[in-house]
C-alpha cells in the first residue's frame, strides 16, 4: 500500500553551457549532505539529459515536514544552485502540508495528489 505521507517531487533544471562539470560536483555535494544531515530523504537521484543542457532531480520524502527539513538542512547549497542553475519547473506528487506550500510559494509549482497505481486498488 502507498504511504499518503510520502512526498515525491520532481525538480527540471537548466545547466548553463560550459558549467556541466560545475553541476556534477554541486549535486556530489546536495547528496552527501543529504545522506549526513537529512532524516526523512528516502531518495534524491539526479538524472542529466542526453544533450546535457538540462537535469531533472527526483526526490522522495517521508513527508512534508521532512522535504522542510531537508530545505532548512542545505539552505546554503541549494540557494547557490538555484542561482547558477535556474529552475525550470517543479513538481509535487502526494499531499504537501501547508507549510511546505507556503516555503515554496516563489517557485512555479505543479501538485498532484496520489489517485491510483498498482499496489491500489483500481477504481472506475
Amino acid at each position: 500500500m502507498k504511504n499518503n505521507n510520502n512526498i515525491e517531487i520532481s525538480a527540471i533544471m537548466k545547466i548553463p553551457k560550459g558549467k556541466l562539470e560545475e553541476f556534477k560536483e554541486l549535486a556530489v555535494e546536495t547528496i552527501r549532505l543529504s545522506k549526513e544531515r537529512d532524516t526523512g530523504t528516502i531518495k534524491y537521484d539526479v538524472y542529466i539529459s542526453s544533450d546535457k543542457t538540462e537535469c531533472e532531480v527526483r526526490q522522495e520524502y517521508k513527508n512534508s515536514e521532512a522535504v522542510l527539513e531537508h530545505m532548512a538542512n542545505l539552505r546554503e547549497t541549494l540557494e547557490k544552485a538555484y542561482i547558477d542553475f535556474p529552475i525550470d519547473h517543479v513538481n509535487i506528487y502526494g499531499d504537501p502540508s501547508p507549510e511546505l506550500l507556503e516555503a515554496v510559494k516563489s517557485i512555479d509549482i505543479g501538485v498532484y495528489s496520489f489517485s491510483q497505481g498498482l499496489e491500489e486498488k483500481i477504481e472506475a
